[in-house]
Order: structure tokens, then sequence, then C-alpha cells
């Protein structure tokens, strides 16, 4: 398909610029998010390197391929989540590089049966992305948790996750619980 887009130059002169767009199933935004049965994207979704990152990374703990996860990060990322002081990062200064990844992963992403990623909005410039989501968790006893937060990632130059914050409130996730009936 044929499209094409016109933005505006400097003075009163206006650019137009033809380009093809490829066969992608279409969202209401337009290009669709990687297909995935982890992820409902409900957000804008142009191509960015660090939006994709994000992508391919919910993906990969929906499915529970760790290696693969840890794969996505520098040697020296840091995973902040939540943001700040937790019962995951008692500091509150991240976990640092693959091996403090890994640890984060089997303390908090191994315990849970079943993940589910809705993004509600997505904002992506350069390295960064930046989504507006909510996480919900499936324990093995059916206790489900819902935890609203805007997730941060920025890639280095290889196209690495450098860095990735969740921030979100403890609080705010546990008066979300629901017990299965």
């Amino acid at each position: 398909m044929v499209g094409f887009a016109t933005s505006a130059a400097s003075g009163n002169c206006m650019i137009t610029a033809r380009f093809v767009l490829e066969r992608v199933p279409e969202t209401r935004y337009g290009r669709r998010v990687i297909e995935s049965e982890f992820i409902t994207w409900d957000a804008p979704d142009g191509d960015n390197a660090a939006r994709r990152a994000s992508q391919r990374s919910y993906d990969a703990v929906g499915r529970k391929a760790k290696d693969e996860w840890l794969a996505m990060f520098a040697d020296d990322a840091v995973l902040e989540d939540p943001a700040g002081p937790s019962f995951f990062d008692e500091t509150g200064d991240g976990h640092r590089g693959r091996a403090g990844i890994s640890a984060f992963w089997d303390t908090a992403i191994a315990p849970v049966e079943r993940f589910h990623f809705t993004v509600h909005d997505s904002f992506a410039n350069g390295p960064y992305c930046a989504n507006v989501a909510t996480f919900t968790t499936e324990f093995p006893d059916g206790t489900i948790a819902e935890t609203e937060l805007v997730a941060t990632y920025r890639l280095d130059q290889a196209g690495l996750i450098q860095s990735m914050r969740a921030h979100w409130e403890v609080e705010r996730t546990m008066a979300s619980i629901r017990k299965p009936s």
C-alpha cells in the first residue's frame, strides 16, 4: 500500500514524502504490536526499537522464557521494579547486571503462574520508551493482582535494555488482590 505524509518545513514550504506501508495487521493506532497472547496493546505503536524491546520483554515474561528475557539486557543493565525501595529491593538501588536481574526473575517472576500485560498508552523517542500499563498476575492458587504502572526503558548503543524502571505502588497492587471464589 502506498501512502503520503505531509510535514511542515521552515518558512512557507511544505514537503510531501511518499512511503510504502508493509502489510501488517492494523490497530486503531496503526501498525500492530508484535503478536503475543500475553499482551493487549491499546496504545500508539509507531516503530521504535525501545518500544519493540518492551514488547519482546513482556512476551518473554509471559512465556516464562527466562534465558531469552535475560539476553535482552546489557551486561551492566539496571532493573528497578518497582523503582525505589520495596520488598524486592530494600535499598532501592535496583537489580544490577544479568546476575542481579536473574535473581529478580527467581524472586518476582518465577512464582507467578500467568501474566497478562495491557498497555494503555506508550511514548517512545530514540532509545527511550515509557508505557502506561496494567500488569495482571495470577498465582498458582488462583489469586489475581493487578498492578497499574508506568514502565520505562532505555536501550544502549547495541539495542539492549540498559535500564528498565517500573513505577508502581505496592499498596495499590495489594488492594487489587482477588482471591478465587
